[in-house]
């Protein structure tokens, strides 16, 4: 889909075509962190989805949107696709091709996590590495000007947006366990969080709660060190970073978000950067209450959140979910987070 008229209908389609494929992905609480808060915060776990997150959606989509497409038209059939990634979308696109017996090739950085490449590489993918990552970039780029051969970029594209998009429609619409009643029920959301790298979540995220819930705000979140939606936010100009971020959230360290995925990200009702003391602080928090493996991407979120409840009146208890991303993380990064204790603080302490 190269259109940018992407809408709720896409997300529907999205969902029809992942189905069978995707895990519906379970969404827990912490009665204990509700307590301490005096909120009920729900979290949406798509660390338990294919390949371990949200991104097995938006490469399946796009896969089945192009094998649809292929159906249509033999001249259009995918015959390869490519992809150009060292994280979640690489895995997500490899496994999405072997779905439907499409070969795939995954160009990286040569410094690229040996798990991640090795994950990717299960999936049947080939891998190429690259020393540079805009030599990655071109390699992908001339590739998949080949007949038959497809390019699906990790947000940058219609097709998996409405993919990612699958992960609010389907959470708006599932019946949770309520601490204060132990009831399934479906709650009002008041607001949902979800990190922003690129923007394909955030904006799929946008586009199905406008439609199941327009009263529920949608609000971003990204590293304080990798601001560039944020700062671009502000501006009304898409900004570009100049290196990568120095963060924890690698889910979070792209240099810069698209004309597309803007589009959405101008009309959230909120945004906010979180430093990395706070990274690693709800990176062990979640783990804990929780009990999952969560990505720093994923974790920094809470931070949003507290951030956002800060300035809500005091006496209103809210209702929130969170989107935990990915629960993707190498033993280099567990070890970061667990270097020092930061369970000693309390949430409720820390930020009163």
């Amino acid at each position: 889909m190269s259109s940018n008229m992407i809408s709720f209908d896409n997300i529907q389609q999205a969902q029809a075509r992942i189905k069978p494929f995707i895990h519906q992905t379970p969404i827990f609480s912490s009665a204990l962190l509700n307590t301490w808060l005096g909120h009920d915060i729900f979290f949406k776990a798509e660390c338990l989805q294919k390949v371990g997150a949200f991104k097995a959606r938006g490469g399946c989509n796009a896969v089945a949107a192009l094998v649809e497409q292929g159906q249509k038209n033999p001249a259009l059939k995918p015959r390869h696709i490519v992809a150009n990634s060292s994280g979640n979308h690489a895995q997500a696109v490899a496994w999405s091709a072997q779905q439907f017996n499409i070969p795939a090739t995954i160009y990286m950085p040569s410094n690229v996590s040996k798990v991640k490449a090795q994950a990717t590489k299960s999936y049947g993918a080939e891998i190429i590495l690259a020393d540079q990552r805009a030599e990655v970039d071109a390699m992908v780029e001339e590739a998949s000007k080949k007949a038959g051969t497809f390019w699906i970029p990790p947000y940058d594209d219609d097709d998996v947006i409405a993919g990612q998009g699958t992960v609010i429609a389907e959470a708006l619409t599932q019946p949770v366990s309520s601490d204060s009643t132990n009831q399934n029920n479906q709650p009002h959301y008041d607001a949902i969080f979800a990190p922003c790298g690129g923007g394909g979540l955030i904006s799929g995220s946008f586009i199905a709660s406008r439609q199941l819930s327009p009263t529920t705000q949608v609000i971003g979140v990204e590293p304080a060190s990798g601001n560039d939606a944020s700062r671009s936010r502000q501006t009304g100009t898409i900004l570009r970073l100049a290196d990568t971020p120095a963060t924890l959230a690698d889910g979070a360290r792209t240099l810069s978000i698209s004309a597309r995925t803007f589009h959405f990200i101008k009309q959230l009702d909120g945004f906010f950067e979180v430093e990395e003391a706070a990274i690693l602080y709800w990176s062990q928090w979640l783990a804990h209450l929780l009990k999952l493996r969560i990505e720093p991407t994923s974790a920094m979120t809470m931070d949003g959140v507290m951030q956002w409840l800060n300035i809500q009146p005091a006496t209103t208890r809210k209702t929130i979910l969170v989107v935990l991303s990915g629960g993707n993380i190498d033993q280099q990064t567990s070890q970061l987070i667990w270097q020092q204790n930061h369970l000693s603080t309390l949430p409720a302490e820390k930020y009163s």
